[in-house]
């Protein structure tokens, strides 16, 4: 066998071939082994450095001078095995120019520095030293790494970057920044670190500071400036670096601030004369004095204008430019508007500014006295004077001045020239004017003399004149004024309204200011009291707040608009009342309706009466199944555009197919609808949505929409339709039956599943030779048939089937198609192939799928064979490259590969692999298909041998599937990281390896793996590098594979901590506590670990001890207490380190510093210091209020700058403090200036006022002082008498002795001192009467002087004086009496009638009238006395001072009356000419003098309705009927007729919570009847319905008052309810159910609903009517669950003893559900019933057997010990509460104490624990107690209660009245010790078991 073997050359595309003998192949091998020995013999050594084991050369030299150009720095050594010389160098790279190396022995070399260093230039350098010993080969080398570091030295200068040399500050700019510098350093550390310090050329740097913040100058401005001290600053900013030691560098910037002025200074007045002097007769235009102001800005000089703001300027201007004070009117030194002849002139001067608002301004004061001229006349204060007085007024009465007439006379010339008199001219004598002389100025009085002229009926003015002329009698002067008296009407008559009825209309959207109505009401009075004194006083009713009411025009308009204030669907009319009453709505009132109808305007939108509508359409149909009919509702007026609605569609993408009618709203189809053209599924319905609106036609118009779903459906109305026109087929003759033949298939056009389902049959021609399948149409022969030809007769060889297809139409709605079908018969043969030899074929492996890389032949004589090729798999095997046998377990290569069985076509199926099989041997069958069944099978055989070509199709795979190693960051380059290997599965196993990514700081060796540094790495910004290694072949094409290389790399200390930017300045309250957070000071390093670590530092004295920083959070925290006032700002400096544990003492830590600024924040801690006076501030009562009356000033030592620095002023008490008022000075805000509120006239006195000082902090600092002001005196009020009131009668008895005290007069006089002090005498008059009085002087006493004799004199006409004793002049004011002598026999006056009746309307305020006048003689008096004035007092039934009559008009006026306190009253009037005090009321007496007045109090509606509660609940059954009435809302109202009609409304909606079952529910669910608050249910309900409702009811009276409440109504169950029976009627205890319920409920806590009140019913259908059933259920209040019956005993067994008192006081008997439902189990098999039913018979049997045998038994027992007790019987009374009863016992047996009767727990009676049969009988009283007796033995004894409870001895036949401990053991005695009860005897279980148990009842006690 010959060997072959395969060379390839190097970059040779084809490898030779070539073949050797074997001789020569063993040549060749000896050849090359004896290459191989003489290269081993003959090898060089390298050589390498020697550096100690390290694997760098490092070395740190200093930059500069330091290192000077030439120095040795480094000596290099290495080491040849060989001893050769040899060779140092260096690579050619950047920077390598600085080295120089020479030699200096065979294995050393020094090197040299040949160039300066300069850190700031490079700081590293990088070499690769070369070695070698000549004899590596050219260009080969052993290198060495070698780094150079080079050391910084501080020799740079900061250098600051451009910056602006000049800025411009305004003087008014905040503190804050200016300008942010910035020097840079090129050193690093310390030397590279920059400070900045701020000079200034003149040391005034107090206004400005700099700060460094991260590494920049931040210099800001910490002062306001002033423009006016200085305006430039020439600043010099000095950056110096942080070197600790050695030289200090220092870089300087020059910046110039300028001081922009800005208008901040008000004017200044350089010229104004203090005082002048001017002559007052001087000429108008009179130049007086003249100042002079200039701007306070010196560096924008404004103009000034000038103006006087106050003190003359009446009579004087200034001009405005030049400031030249003149007069503009004639002086007059008596002008009472100046001082004694001095105005004091406040003269403003204002800039001229377009800049500042409001204008900078100043003023000053200026004196002008004017000097005396004698030109003064007597002059009145008033031009003219107007007055009135009552018509019929008494003698003296004075008359009153109106329009604020001054009744003053003035001449304020001195001596007899200011001395004048008054007299009357022209009044004809009705009047007289006192005082009648007057000295410079005085006040007079004009008084009625005759009053029979004053008759408003004939006169109703009068007109003269009031004289002062002065008394010299040298041309005096005089004063003339006129005077005017208007003789005053009185109020008799009523306003009348125009109308009796208003009524108006106005749009519901009336905005506010519409005019609504126009009410006017006319009164026959005059003046006031008649129509121009009607005022408008009062609109009631529902909508009154919403409409203003002119009180003068009537004008009514509206005052509140919008939301539903007038909206006409809610009320459409209103009805108001207004009010008018005359005497300027003082007086009488009279009211009137006004009815106001709401006109509607369209602010209702359509509404559809459905939330969505649905129809049928059948296809193709042009009406709808049922009419579509939409309908919408417009609740705005009917019958107008507002309500009329038009219809259209205006949505929908099949809108254009419908119709609908505008008005009707009925929607029609417009053509067929064609229901295969809709979207949608198989389904038989598709659905197309519209959208309908719905819009009126008001104005505008209003819509809404509405959607509607028309669901279309299908109809059969496509034909079914086959796939082809004719279908054919050829079949062979020996086809077996089932087999198919083809299959038809149609199509149906209709959309729905239903009528496009098919059905397939054969019509004709199948000749029982085929079958069809219906559903699929599949055509098979048909089983047992015979298709050969030569069976048939005729021969047939063709067969042609009908085929219909039916579709799913039902009746004659169901369409068909049908279609030809035509079958050939085929004939068979029997020849066997014939297959051609394939031979040998190669195939490149992974070769593409799908390739045929081989086509079998073969052939057979029959004429219509049917071939088909095969591969043998038996016969098949392969072989790998290597000659071994590959089995299909190791590699299924038989899969490789598909046969085409028809054509013989072989394809590649899946990729080769040359690598797992080379040679494959495919054995290759083909068979004769169309041979006959029954004969041999028609094969050949023959075998393709497949040679599979190798092709590069495998990548190279990694040794690892991933590689992970570590290097320190700033590793040398050329340092080693790691080596990767791949391996190839090819022959192409050359590799060449790349890197993916990050090749700037790696570098691979292409042949070897190897990694390497390539240039610095930065752990902070790679602490991991995660790269990716590429393999690539040596294959054409190449292949490759990649690997993750995950290079950690470790940290080291290379990077300087860096604060974080933040804000450089802090605020802290100076009451923060030590402890506080300042500020949180954050600094990031780069670094990892303990290098990252943060460590913070503060500098101590900076701080002065007040702050400490957390070294290691940063956290800025207060160490001690502040104060701001000693220290309010901070410089602080943090620094930090990182890594300073371990490095900061080392050397080895890195630090950076911030400085930041803490402003220690005011806190109001300081009180203010008030300064006031001591002594007292003096002024007169006619001081001017405009004039500050002194000036007080505080301080604080807060901040001035804040609110708690600044200090207001207040009088918060004291005598008199409402008189004054602090106002605070503008330009000091701690200066106040005290003020009077008005004129101090008739104010004087003393007044110490309390003055507090309030600083605006929060909270204020207050302090108070006392700060005095007098008030002096001047003589202005003469005296008034008070008492008593002028032309009184006065009757003396005609016996009265000689000194008796006819009056006591009193005047007071509003001076105080001698000014104040009254003194009283008797005017003499001409006819003496004065002679027999005398008045005291100083009390005013008038005593009679001498005895009367009536029939000499009768009366005496008196005049008593009152004067003061002012100086210089003093007043006075006369008294007029009549004193009547009386007969000691008089006569007392009478009322006309003794009873009155008044209807006073409430809330009426002053209502008044006149009572009727008194009788002033009967028959029997006929006396001369004078007609005397008679006084009207209330005596009795004024409680409550709600009346008030006045004693001498007789009006009877009274307070707001309230119907619902009190709605009548009764007083009793009492008639007395008694006008002096009131008298003392006694019946007996006085009863003929007296007037009852009955007052009925008409109602207003001035209460609105209240709800009971405002909440109701109830509570409705799901068996309850539609429509019933099953709850009350009630509301009361505290007015009475119409006013208190209540109706109820329902509003908003009903809200539905946690319901089930109401989800169609479209309407609401309950309905509240108006009239009467009824709820009822508006719904059917149905049973599994669940939920509660909850809605809002209000109640509205007839004026539109209403009130509100919530009601929650619970759907329960019918067995959800609980039934009590209570021993009562139903009537009796149905208003007080509420009180039962709310106890009920406060005590279980739930809520508690009453369903039903009635007579009890028993279980035989009787009726009790001595009982009563209450239905009710509970509610959980906070869920809102209906409780269970179980649930609601349980509760009520819970709170049994706290029920107790409830259940006694109703006589509860009974608790139980309200209905008993039935068992409910499974149902069970016929056997198990009769099983179960059987046993429960004989066991019930049983139980019944025991229970009479047990029931005979106790009969007998409890009748003997019943028996045994009567024998020594005695009672013992027991009360418990309310209740009283006594028991009857037998005598205690030993160990067994009297029995006494306890309410304890669980023995509680009439609760659901006893419902069983009866009650506790404990509580029974007289009750039928025969449950242990026999029909015959049952008592019929006709004794009453008290009969029955008598003890009998014979029990025979008499029933038992008491009780004993051993009848009822259950009941324990209190005195019985436990060891003598019964054990657990329970007396109720024991009635369950007697046989002849009775139902028990209690009985009212």
């Amino acid at each position: 066998m010959k060997a072959k073997v395969r060379f390839f050359a190097k970059n040779a595309k084809t490898p030779p071939r070539v073949r050797l003998k074997s001789g020569q192949k063993i040549c060749i091998q000896c050849v090359f082994w004896l290459l191989v020995c003489i290269q081993i013999v003959s090898a060089n050594r390298p050589p390498r450095f020697l550096i100690d084991g390290r694997s760098e050369i490092v070395i740190r030299l200093k930059e500069g001078p330091d290192t000077p150009v030439g120095s040795l720095i480094y000596r290099l050594r290495g080491l040849d095995p060989d001893g050769d010389t040899l060779r140092f160098g260096i690579r050619d790279q950047v920077g390598s120019d600085i080295l120089r190396i020479e030699a200096i022995s065979s294995n050393e070399a020094n090197i040299y520095l040949v160039k300066e260093l300069d850190r700031e230039v490079r700081d590293e350098y990088s070499f690769v030293l070369t070695l070698t010993d000549g004899n590596l080969g050219e260009g080969n080398f052993i290198t060495q790494s070698f780094l150079l570091l080079v050391e910084d030295v501080n020799d740079n200068e900061p250098v600051f970057k451009p910056y602006p040399s000049a800025i411009t500050v305004k003087e008014d700019a905040p503190p804050g920044v200016l300008l942010t510098v910035e020097a840079t350093d090129l050193d690093e550390g310390a030397y590279g670190q920059v400070l900045y310090n701020l000079q200034e050329l003149d040391g005034d740097v107090e206004n400005f500071a700099i700060q460094t913040v991260n590494g920049k100058g931040v210099i800001r401005l910490t002062n306001r400036l002033d423009y006016e001290r200085k305006s430039l600053y020439q600043l010099r900013v000095l950056a110096v670096d942080r070197a600790n030691q050695g030289r200090v560098n220092t870089g300087t910037a020059a910046i110039l601030v300028k001081v922009q002025d800005v208008e901040d200074q008000p004017p200044e007045f350089i010229v104004a004369s203090p005082v002048t002097r001017i002559s007052e007769d001087a000429s108008v235009g009179t130049s007086v004095l003249q100042v002079r102001a200039i701007d306070g800005d010196r560096g924008i000089n404004n103009r000034i204008s000038y103006s006087i703001i106050s003190g003359g300027e009446e009579h004087f201007d200034i001009d405005s430019s030049s400031g030249i004070v003149y007069t503009i009117s004639p002086l007059d030194r008596e002008d009472p508007s100046n001082s004694n002849g001095a105005y004091i002139l406040e003269i403003l001067a204002t800039e001229e500014s377009h800049m500042v608002s409001p204008l900078p301004s100043a003023t000053t004061e200026v004196t002008i006295i004017v000097t005396d001229v004698n030109d003064e006349e007597p002059r009145f204060r008033s031009d003219r004077y107007i007055g009135e007085v009552i018509e019929n007024a008494q003698q003296n009465t004075p008359i009153t001045f109106l329009q604020d007439a001054i009744p003053e006379v003035f001449d304020y010339d001195q001596g007899k020239n200011g001395t004048f008199e008054l007299y009357l001219v022209g009044d004809k004598g009705v009047f007289d004017v006192t005082p009648f002389k007057g000295i410079n100025e005085a006040s007079f009085l004009i008084r009625v003399n005759d009053p029979s002229f004053l008759d408003y009926e004939s006169v109703t003015v009068m007109n003269f004149s009031l004289v002062a002329k002065e008394i010299v009698t040298k041309d005096p002067k005089m004063s003339v004024v006129p005077i005017t008296v208007h003789i005053k009407d009185e109020n008799d008559n009523f306003p009348e309204f125009t109308e009796s009825l208003y009524t108006v209309s106005i749009p519901e959207n009336c905005g506010v200011g519409t005019t609504v109505a126009w009410v006017q009401a006319l009164d026959k009075d005059s003046d006031n009291y008649g129509t121009r004194g009607v005022r408008y006083t009062s609109l009631g009713g529902s909508i009154a707040h919403l409409l203003h009411l002119n009180p003068i025009s009537g004008v009514i308009t509206v005052k509140q608009a919008g939301d539903d204030n007038f909206d006409r669907e809610l009320v459409s009319r209103h009805y108001l009342t207004v009010e008018a009453r005359d005497d300027q709505g003082k007086g009488n009132r009279n009211t009137v309706q006004l009815i106001i109808n709401i006109e509607d305007v369209n602010d209702n939108a359509p509404m559809f009466l459905a939330n969505k509508y649905e129809a049928r359409l059948l296809e193709n149909e042009l009406e709808f199944e049922n009419p579509l009919v939409l309908e919408a509702r417009d609740i705005d007026l009917n019958g107008t555009k507002n309500s009329h609605i038009e219809y259209s569609i205006v949505g929908g993408d099949y809108r254009k197919n419908f119709s609908i009618d505008p008005n009707l709203g009925i929607i029609t189809p417009v053509g067929g609808i064609d229901f295969e053209q809709l979207p949608g599924d198989n389904s038989n319905i598709r659905p197309i949505h519209l959208t309908v609106r719905a819009r009126d036609f008001g104005s505008p118009p209003l819509s809404s929409t509405v959607p509607v779903s028309v669901y279309v459906h299908d109809v059969n109305d496509h034909a079914p339709l086959f796939t082809q026109a004719v279908y054919r087929r050829a079949i062979p003759e020996d086809m077996p039956g089932g087999t198919s033949v083809l299959e038809v298939k149609a199509r149906d056009g209709d959309g729905s599943a239903a009528n496009s389902a098919l059905a397939y049959r054969i019509q004709r021609g199948a000749g029982d030779k085929f079958v069809m399948d219906s559903r699929s149409g599949l055509v098979s022969v048909a089983s047992g048939s015979s298709l050969d030809p030569d069976r048939t007769d005729p021969k047939t060889t063709r067969y042609t089937l009908t085929v219909v297809a039916l579709d799913g139409g039902i009746g004659d709605q169901q369409l068909s198609a049908s279609v030809i079908v035509n079958i050939t018969i085929v004939d068979v043969n029997n020849k066997p192939p014939v297959l051609i030899e394939p031979g040998v074929v190669h195939v490149m492996e992974n070769t593409q799928v799908g390739t045929t890389i081989y086509k079998a032949q073969a052939y057979d004589l029959d004429e219509q064979p049917v071939l088909r090729f095969a591969i043998d798999k038996s016969a098949s095997y392969a072989k790998n490259e290597d000659g071994v046998p590959v089995s299909l377990a190791e590699y299924d290569y038989l899969s490789l590969w598909d046969l085409n069985t028809i054509d013989g076509t072989l394809k590649v199926v899946r990729l080769l692999d040359r690598e797992k099989v080379e040679i494959i041997k495919l054995a290759i069958t083909v068979e004769d298909m169309a041979a006959i069944d029954d004969g041999p099978k028609q094969t050949a055989s023959a075998m393709l041998t497949i040679v599979v070509e190798d092709e590069n199709d495998n990548n190279p795979k990694f040794r690892k599937p991933f590689y992970k190693t570590s290097i320190t960051e700033n590793s040398k380059q050329g340092m080693h990281i790691e080596t990767v290997i791949a391996d190839d599965a090819d022959k192409n196993r050359t590799m060449t390896y790349y890197l993916e990514e990050l090749r700037s700081f790696l570098h691979m060796e292409s042949a070897t793996g190897e990694v390497v540094v390539a240039n610095r790495i930065d752990h902070e910004m790679y602490s991991w590098l995660n790269v990716t290694v590429k393999a690539v072949d040596s294959g054409v094409p190449s292949r490759y594979a990649v690997v993750d290389l995950f290079i950690q790399v470790l940290d080291e200390n290379d990077n300087n901590p860096i604060f974080e930017p933040s804000p450089f300045e802090f605020r802290v309250r100076e009451d923060a506590e030590p402890g506080t957070t300042v500020a949180n000071i954050v600094a990031k390093d780069a670094d990892a670990g303990d290098y990252g670590k943060i460590t913070y530092l503060l500098d101590r004295v900076s701080t002065q001890g007040k702050f400490l920083i957390n070294a290691d959070t940063g956290a800025l925290k207060v160490s001690d207490w502040l104060d701001r006032e000693s220290q309010s700002v901070y410089n602080l400096v943090v620094e930090a380190w990182d890594n300073y544990q371990f490095g900061y003492l080392s050397g080895e830590s890195r630090n950076a510093f911030k400085q930041i600024i803490v402003y220690v924040e005011d806190v109001n801690d300081n009180p203010p210091v008030l300064s006031l006076p001591l002594d007292c501030v003096t002024l007169t009562e006619f001081h001017n209020h405009r004039e500050a009356i002194v000036s007080i000033t505080a301080t604080d030592a807060d901040d001035n700058n804040t609110p708690n620095g600044r200090v207001q002023f207040h009088l918060v008490a004291g005598k008199g403090h409402e008189l004054f008022r602090f106002e605070q000075v503008g330009g000091d805000a701690n200066t106040g200036r005290l003020f009077a509120k008005q004129s101090l006239k008739d104010r004087f006195g003393n007044y110490t006022l309390i003055v507090e000082a309030r600083d605006l902090g929060i909270p204020a600092n207050v302090v108070r002082g006392d700060l005095h002001v007098c008030v002096t005196d001047y003589n202005d009020h003469a005296p008034i008498f008070v008492h008593p009131p002028q032309n009184v009668t006065i009757k003396v008895p005609e016996n009265a002795t000689i000194g008796t005290t006819v009056i006591e007069v009193r005047a007071i006089d509003a001076d105080i001192g001698p000014n104040g002090a009254v003194r009283y005498r008797l005017r003499q008059d001409a006819q003496g009467a004065w002679r027999a009085f005398a008045l005291q002087a100083t009390s005013g006493a008038l005593r009679t002087a001498k005895s009367f004799d009536r029939d000499k004199q009768t009366t005496y006409q008196l005049r008593i004086e009152a004067y003061d004793l002012g100086l210089p002049t003093p007043l006075s004011s006369d008294l007029d009496l009549t004193v009547y002598i009386q007969n000691v026999d008089n006569y007392r006056p009478r009322f006309p009638y003794k009873h009155i009746h008044l209807n006073v309307t409430e809330n009426v305020q002053d209502y008044s009238a006149y009572l009727p006048s008194v009788i002033e003689r009967d028959e029997i008096d006929r006396g001369d006395e004078p007609m005397l004035p008679v006084c009207y007092y209330i005596v009795e039934g004024n409680d409550g001072g709600m009346f008030e009559v006045d004693r001498n008009t007789h009006r009877l006026t009274a307070k707001a009356l309230d119907r619902e306190e009190k709605d009548q009253y009764l007083l009793t009037i009492l008639a007395s000419e008694d006008c002096m005090t009131k008298p003392n009321y006694e019946e007996r007496l006085d009863a003929m003098s007296t007037l009852k007045v009955h007052i009925i109090v008409n109602d207003v509606n001035d209460n609105s309705p209240q709800f009971v509660t405002k909440i109701f609940t109830g509570g409705v059954t799901t068996e309850a009927d539609f429509g019933i009435e099953f709850m009350h809302v009630k509301a009361v109202d505290s007015d009475e007729g119409i006013n208190a009609k209540i109706s109820y409304y329902l509003l908003g909606d009903v809200k539905e919570t946690l319901t089930e079952g109401l989800e169609n529910l479209a309407v609401s669910p309950f309905l509240v009847n108006v009239e009467t608050g009824a709820v009822s249910l508006n719904f059917d309900p149905q049973k599994g319905m669940k939920g509660y409702f909850d809605f809002k009811v209000l109640a509205n009276d007839t004026d539109g008052l209403q009130d509100e409440a919530h009601v929650f109504i619970y759907l329960l169950r019918e067995d959800q309810r609980v039934r009590f029976v209570l021993r009562s009627h139903p009537s009796e205890i149905r208003d007080k159910i509420n009180t039962f319920r709310e106890k009920l409920a406060r005590v279980t806590d739930s809520v508690v609903n009453i369903d039903d009140l009635r007579v009890h019913e028993n279980k035989d259908g009787s009726v009790d009517n001595t009982k009563t059933d209450l239905y009710l259920h509970l509610v959980n209040g906070e869920d809102h669950s209906v409780l269970e019956v179980d649930q609601v005993l349980k509760l009520v067994d819970k709170n049994i003893e706290q029920l107790d008192d409830l259940f006694k006081e109703f006589n509860v008997l009974d608790t139980q559900p309200a209905e008993f439902s039935a068992l409910s189990a499974e149902r069970l098999s016929s056997s198990q019933a009769v099983y179960w039913l059987a046993w429960s018979s004989l066991l019930l049997g049983a139980l019944l057997l025991l229970s009479v045998l047990a029931a005979l038994a106790q009969r007998a027992d409890y009748a003997r010990r019943l028996k045994a007790a009567t024998a020594t019987a005695y009672y013992k009374s027991f009360q418990h509460e309310n209740l009283h009863f006594t028991v009857f016992r037998a005598s205690p047996t030993p160990g067994e104490s009297d029995m006494t009767i306890r309410s304890s727990g669980g023995r509680v009676p009439n609760t659901n624990k006893h419902s069983t049969k009866g009650s506790n009988p404990i509580w029974l009283h007289a009750y039928e107690n025969d449950w242990y007796k026999s029909d015959d033995q049952i008592s019929h004894s006709e004794r009453d209660s008290l009969d029955e409870n008598a003890v009998d001895q014979d029990m025979s036949n008499e029933k038992p009245y008491f009780i004993t401990t051993a009848a009822f053991p259950s009941i324990r005695s209190t005195e019985t010790e436990p060891e003598a009860d019964q054990g657990n005897y329970d007396f109720y279980q024991q009635l369950e078991q007697m046989k002849n148990a009775k139902n028990m009842e209690t009985t009212e006690l």
